[in-house]
């Protein structure tokens, strides 16, 4: 996977949040994407560097998970 940790700064991005998260936290990530890149971060803590993934890698990545889950 290709995948770097970003200081860019998060303001313009749509963050969304799994449904299956709640409020008691937990491990969540949170994603936003962007013309070139899927944006990860950790839900628990905003602030901290996330990662920035290619959009094929992304689109690899899920289709790996979902796979999983059935």
């Amino acid at each position: 996977m290709n995948a770097r940790y970003s200081a860019l700064p998060d303001l313009h991005l749509a963050w969304r949040k799994s449904s299956y998260s709640s409020e008691e936290g937990g491990a969540c990530v949170e994603v936003a994407t962007c013309p070139h890149a899927v944006r990860v971060r950790d839900s628990k803590d905003v602030n901290r560097p996330g990662l920035a993934v290619g959009s094929e890698a992304w689109g690899v990545f899920v289709g790996f998970a979902a796979d999983r889950i059935d």
